[in-house]
C-alpha cells in the first residue's frame, strides 16, 4: 500500500517535493508524543510534524475545540467579526512583550514573514533588508528571497535587496574562535561596517535559534547588541519565533528574551506550534507598524473560526501545564544524555539547543567535514529502532534536528535518547 502511494505521490507532486526515508512513511494516527504507520508500527515521534505538534498529537482539549467549532461555522473570513480571532489575538498580544501590540493571522510561517516584510519596508519605504547568514524564513517569493541557506534558496531572484550579517551559527565561521563578548564584539563591528557601505535597510530579520540551519544561535544578547545599532538608525528588528516561539527553548517563552536587554522586536513572527498542526502563523507589531499599510489587505484564511478555536485550547493547554518548564527540565535531561553518547561517537561534532530544540552536527570523524551520508545512516536506523528525527544544516553541515511534543516525558526522553544512541553507534 505505501510504494502504491508512493508511485502515485511521485506521479502528480514536484520532484523537489523530499520526502523522508529510502522506504518513505505514511503516518496513519497519532496520540501523545507517539505516531502509527499503516503496517501498524509505533514510532516515538522526536520531530512534531517539524516543530508543529507543540502539545501532543490528538489533545483531547484541542481536538474538542476543533470539532465543537466546526460544527456551528468553519470560516468566514476576515471581513466579519470574528470572535475566536478576536480572542487569540487579545492573548497573543499580551505574551508578545510588544507595547500597544496588534496582531494579523496567516495561514503559515512563510505568510506571517512576507507580510512582516511588506509592513517593514512599507514603513520604513526601503526595499533592503538585513538577514543572518544560515537563516532560513520560508518559501514564498520574498521568503525565498531574504534566505541565507543554499539548501533553501532555489533563486537569486527578489524583490528585496538583501544583505547578510555575521552571528547566526556559534562554533563555525570567521570569528567561532573568539569568546562569547569577543564573537559579539565581532559581529557588530560588521553589522556597522555593513550599513556603511548601504542606505538604511527597513529592518532586520532574524530567527534566535536558526531552525533549518540546525538549531545553531548565537552567544545571549546578540540580537540586544545588534538592536542598540540598529534603533539609532531607525531600521526594525523582526524577530522569527516560527520554531522559537511558545516556550520551545524552555528558558524563554519567546526567543528574543534571551537577547532583551535592549528592548522587545519591533516585530515578531508566529506560526507552527500555537496551532498544534492546525494552519496558523501570524505577524505581532507595534501599532504604527501594524497600520502603515495605505492600501486594502485582508486574509481569507488567516484567523478562520476553526483555527482560531484550536489556537486557543492549545495555548491554554500549553499555559495551564507549563509546558515551558517541562521543556526546560526534560529538554535539559536530553541534552545532557546525549551529549555523554556523542562523547563516544566519533562522527558528532556537537550537541546544541535549549530545551525541547537539539541539533547534533554530524561531521567526518576528525574533521569539520559534513557528513550527509552519516545523518541519513541515524535517520534511517532510528525510524528502525522506533523513533522519528529530523534533518537540517546550512553551509557545509548535517545535522539531526530533534524537537519532540513539549508535554515529553522523562521515561520518553530516556527511551529516544537510547534509541538514538543506538543509531550513531550504528554509522
Amino acid at each position: 500500500m505505501t510504494r502504491d502511494l508512493y508511485a502515485r505521490h511521485r506521479a502528480v507532486l514536484p520532484d523537489w517535493l523530499a520526502l523522508y526515508y529510502e522506504d518513505p512513511l505514511e503516518i496513519t494516527h497519532g496520540e501523545g508524543r507517539h505516531v502509527w504507520d499503516t503496517a501498524g508500527n509505533k514510532y516515538l515521534d522526536f520531530f512534531g510534524g517539524i516543530l508543529t505538534t507543540m502539545t501532543a498529537h490528538a489533545l483531547p482539549e484541542v481536538t474538542k475545540a476543533v470539532a465543537e467549532q466546526a460544527g456551528r461555522i468553519i470560516h468566514s473570513s476576515t471581513l466579519y467579526l470574528n470572535r475566536p480571532m478576536v480572542e487569540l489575538a487579545e492573548r497573543v498580544a499580551q505574551l508578545s512583550g510588544i507595547p500597544d501590540a496588534r496582531v494579523f493571522f496567516t495561514t503559515s510561517g512563510t505568510e506571517a514573514n512576507d507580510t512582516a516584510l511588506l509592513l517593514a519596508t512599507a514603513h520604513r519605504r526601503s526595499n533592503a533588508i538585513l538577514a543572518m547568514r544560515n537563516s532560513y524564513h520560508g518559501r514564498s517569493f520574498s521568503a525565498v528571497g531574504i534566505t541565507g541557506n543554499r539548501g533553501w534558496s532555489p533563486t537569486s531572484l527578489s524583490p528585496l535587496q538583501t544583505l547578510y550579517v555575521h552571528g547566526g551559527v556559534r562554533t563555525r565561521g570567521p570569528y567561532a574562535h573568539l569568546d562569547d563578548r569577543d564573537f559579539i564584539d565581532a559581529c557588530v563591528a560588521d553589522l556597522k561596517d555593513l550599513l556603511g557601505h548601504t542606505r538604511a535597510p527597513a529592518a532586520l530579520i532574524a530567527e534566535p535559534v536558526q531552525g533549518v540551519g540546525g538549531f545553531t544561535s548565537p552567544p545571549d544578547g546578540l540580537y540586544a547588541a545588534f538592536r542598540e545599532v540598529l534603533h539609532e538608525r531607525g531600521i526594525l528588528w523582526i524577530s522569527d519565533e516560527v520554531q522559537t516561539g511558545w516556550g520551545r527553548t524552555g528558558e524563554h517563552f519567546w526567543g528574543w528574551q534571551a537577547h532583551a536587554r535592549s528592548g522587545p522586536p519591533d516585530i515578531v513572527t508566529f506560526a507552527k506550534g500555537i496551532g498544534n498542526g492546525m494552519s496558523i502563523g501570524g505577524v505581532v507589531a507595534r501599532a504604527e507598524i501594524m497600520n502603515c499599510l495605505d492600501a486594502n489587505s485582508i486574509s481569507t484564511f488567516g484567523g478562520t473560526q476553526v483555527t482560531m478555536a484550536a489556537g486557543l485550547a492549545n495555548l491554554s493547554y500549553l499555559l495551564e501545564h507549563d509546558l515551558q518548564g517541562n521543556a526546560r527540565r526534560v529538554g535539559g535531561l536530553l541534552i545532557e544524555r546525549l551529549r555523554s553518547v556523542a562523547a563516544q561517537v566519533p562522527h558528532v561534532r556537537e550537541v546544541r539547543g535549549r530545551g525541547l530544540m537539539i541539533g547534533v552536527e554530524l561531521t567526518r570523524p576528525g574533521t569539520d567535514e559534513a557528513a550527509p551520508d552519516a545523518a541519513s545512516t541515524v535517520l534511517e536506523e532510528a525510524r528502525a529502532g522506533g523513533l522519528l528525527v529530523g534533518k537540517g544544516g546550512g553551509h557545509s553541515t548535517s545535522v539531526l534536528r530533534i524537537a519532540p511534543p513539549m508535554s515529553l516525558t522523562v521515561a520518553e526522553a530516556e527511551e529516544g535518547a537510547a534509541i538514538l544512541e543506538r543509531a550513531l553507534r550504528s554509522i
